[in-house]
């Protein structure tokens, strides 16, 4: 095993003769190339830390001032240290150790690279200042007024060159404060089609009396908090959504992303993982050096925040008794495996080298062909992860600080990421799709409860069949950042990796290489008796989901487009109307959308039911509305919804500045009762869409067979629905739907079939001219 192997780089032995000293030169050599690849990755942060600090200026740009510089002063015959040296050497004897020619160059130096340093000081604010203006975004679709045209100009003179994944962190605004008046303003609106006459007059009191009276001093201390830190939302919601749940994150938190719909690159267990797991690490080794681009919008000019990529690897979260803590160490060299109730510990790296796709197949062969039983506890201990967090937190603290435990423990929460090698098959079946897809979708968002370890930040969860998936832990980063990295992995797999005719990974296995290191584990009984206790409280958890995932491909994006219509906003009324079939009622609802335009954002919400939503499905399950009546109405529906989604994405929501509201509420023990109801309130209906970020990865009118089902997450509430949907290329959009076998008023299958109905009905608004895809 590789510690074994490194521990033996020497031996000695004490003789009469004096010490007999024993050296192995292989050990040795590894560990001289491992010291060598951890100082080039130092050095490769520290440059990339310093070529991000100085953004948008650069090391050419300080060339170029410092030459300009001089070579004007030379001209002009001035002084090019502007008499500063002359000035110190009253006070120091300069003259002693530089010549006057000398002291001209150095104070030309100094002087130029002060000019430099104030020209990109200049260059960064007034880039944060343009890049404050969101009048683009209320453009006509498909339309640049002037004025957009102008700031884009502007923009990209003062963005610098060759922009790495970190350069605009310092160049974001902050996420503003909304005004109390016009955060609860926008509050009632939304609330208005979910109460009666009666309800809502009691809520507007409320509201107004929380407007006038301790509204304005709660604001006054979320400005002192957005003004010092910054995001004023970030780091409370990472807190208090995510850390403090006591609740399992299993099913409550983690979400999940599915392989390729269609194909299957190959059936071997062992290949897969190889090629994932390189693609895994070698987009970690591009993240280390920044050699990610970072992400724009609106003709690649304006920015997206890049902070959540920083704890995507090496991460884990650690629980505790009231909150827990996200742990992140700068380097790790390894993976953790679990295969068959046993956890082993896989080094990534050898020669001084990352391992190449046929060598990692070869581990995994090693982990698949070992025969050996579990250890007692061992098999089910992931279920503490599963589980409540305060039993995990108080069997962590009792059972796993010190011994074998820990030194295994910490292999494990210390991994780049988790692998778990399934001994279930799942993949899409087109002669059983709804129960193919069902299952692979239980399977990757709970799996049997104790096969994942769902404190990491990823899980890679490879099936006995070669189909593969992942888990990822919620609270370190949005959806839109795994999605990254997954493209990445799919698009690597099967095209620039590859396999070979028998379906392994191209290259030749390691004739040297030692293998992995299982990992032990002394786990006395009482311990033993709580893993048990969380198991069984994951199994009712996960028996409880009702999961129904479809492709829906009787029409896509671009049907939609020619009925000039956002592909998102007819989606959301399909939802709603979908849903108001489905119980007979409207509800509250939460779609996600992202505050990443300004420095460490996350998300917003959009509140997707709206009063002009519900005049269209009222028109819709009006028989006597007329064709003409129920399209006016859509077009005013889909355009409330998409100018409440650029209010969210510019900073100007609803739920994230209430909710910070009543956290100082809280802090100053006040009680408000408008936000204790406000944040009271279930989200009935959760949607979010899964966005496709790398169209250049995937070439889907080639190769339409290279398609990715999408992810999913649990229901939200227990009475509610929680849905996702991806749009892939022209044609085709994935819908996955949880809720709860155990609600009487939800059926994830029956909601299903409501949907592809409303999207149908919704189509045949715009007429024949317009057909349908058949597949």
């Amino acid at each position: 095993m590789a510690e074994a192997h490194q521990a033996v780089a020497f031996q000695f032995t004490v003789t009469p003769d004096g010490i007999d000293l024993h050296l192995c030169h292989e050990a040795l050599r590894q560990i001289y190339l491992s010291g060598i690849h951890s100082w080039k990755k130092r050095f490769i942060r520290f440059k990339n830390g310093v070529m991000t600090g100085v953004y948008p200026g650069s090391p050419s740009g300080l060339v170029v001032v410092l030459v300009g510089y001089m070579s004007s002063t030379k001209y002009a015959k001035i002084d090019p240290s502007l008499g500063i040296l002359t000035k110190l050497s009253t006070h120091l004897p300069v003259s002693k150790y530089i010549t006057e020619d000398g002291q001209r160059i150095v104070g030309g130096v100094l002087v130029g690279t002060g000019l430099w340093i104030a020209v990109t000081f200049v260059m960064r604010n007034a880039l944060k200042y343009l890049l404050s203006w969101h009048g683009w975004m209320f453009n006509q679709h498909g339309t640049l007024s002037l004025k957009t045209k102008i700031w884009l100009v502007l923009v990209k003179l003062f963005s610098g060159p060759k922009p790495m994944l970190y350069s605009f962190q310092s160049s974001l605004p902050r996420l503003p404060v909304p005004p109390v008046k016009d955060t609860v303003r926008r509050y009632l609106e939304s609330a208005r089609p979910l109460m009666d006459d009666e309800q809502y007059k009691r809520m507007e009191g409320l509201a107004k009396d929380f407007e006038k009276n301790l509204g304005p001093k709660l604001q006054w201390y979320l400005k002192l908090k957005s003004w010092w830190t910054s995001n004023y939302v970030s780091d409370w919601w990472e807190e208090y959504i995510y850390l403090r749940g006591r609740s399992p994150i299993m099913v409550n938190s983690n979400y999940y992303a599915m392989d390729f719909l269609y194909v299957n690159p190959t059936s071997l267990q062992a290949a897969r993982a190889g090629n994932s797991i390189h693609a895994m690490m070698m987009y970690r080794r591009k993240l280390d050096r920044a050699q990610i681009k970072p992400l724009y919008l609106l003709e690649n000019r304006v920015p997206l925040c890049s902070a959540q990529w920083e704890r995507m690897f090496n991460t884990c979260r650690i629980p505790g008794l009231e909150t827990d803590v996200l742990q992140h160490v700068n380097e790790s060299k390894h993976i953790a495996v679990y295969h068959k109730g046993r956890f082993y510990k896989v080094w990534m790296f050898y020669d001084g080298r990352l391992l190449l796709p046929r060598e990692i197949e070869q581990q995994m062969e090693r982990i698949l062909a070992d025969k050996s039983e579990p250890q007692p506890g061992e098999e089910f201990l992931a279920a503490l992860t599963a589980g409540d967090r305060v039993p995990w937190a108080k069997a962590r603290s009792q059972f796993f600080i010190r011994g074998k435990n820990k030194q295994s423990l910490d292999a494990v929460e210390k991994a780049a990421f988790f692998v778990t090698l399934d001994d279930s098959e799942q993949r899409y079946e087109p002669d059983n799709p709804i129960q193919s897809l069902d299952s692979y979708g239980k399977s990757l968002l709970h799996g049997k409860c104790y096969d994942r370890w769902f404190d990491k930040s990823l899980n890679l969860i490879v099936f006995k069949n070669g189909t593969m998936g992942l888990n990822a832990e919620h609270s370190w980063a949005d959806a839109p950042i795994v999605g990254h990295l997954w493209e990445q992995v799919l698009s690597s797999d099967p095209v620039r990796l590859g396999y070979t005719e028998e379906g392994h990974c191209k290259g030749n296995p390691h004739p040297n290489m030692p293998g992995p290191q299982r990992l032990q584990w002394d786990i006395p009984e009482e311990c033993q008796t709580v893993i048990s206790s969380s198991l069984k409280v994951a199994n009712t958890l996960a028996d409880d989901v009702d999961m129904h995932i479809f492709p829906f491909n009787d029409f896509g994006k671009g049907l939609i487009k020619k009925c000039k219509t956002s592909p998102d906003g007819f989606i959301q009324l399909a939802l709603q109307l979908a849903h108001f079939r489905d119980k007979g009622k409207f509800c509250l609802t939460y779609e996600a959308s992202m505050t990443r335009l300004f420095r460490e954002g996350r998300t917003e919400t959009v509140r997707s039911c709206t009063n002009e939503t519900c005049a269209f499905v009222h028109a819709m399950m009006d028989e006597k509305a007329t064709r003409e009546e129920r399209l006016k109405l859509l077009k005013a529906a889909t355009e409330k919804h998409q100018n409440l989604y650029k209010l969210a994405m510019t900073g100007k929501g609803i739920d994230r500045h209430l909710f910070c509201l009543y956290l100082v509420s809280k802090y100053l023990g006040e009680d408000s009762p408008f936000l204790k109801e406000v944040l009271s309130e279930p989200w009935r209906l959760s949607t979010s869409q899964t966005p496709l970020q790398q169209m250049e990865l995937f070439d889907l009118k080639k190769h339409p067979e290279y398609v990715t089902s999408g992810g999913g997450f649990g229901p939200v509430a227990d009475d509610g629905y929680g849905v996702s949907y991806i749009i892939l290329g022209e044609d085709l959009i994935n819908f996955h739907i949880s809720s709860k076998h155990s609600s009487h008023e939800t059926d994830s299958h029956r909601f299903g079939s409501n949907i592809k109905q409303a999207m149908l009905d919704i189509l045949d608004l715009f007429q024949l001219d317009i057909k349908p895809n058949k597949k």
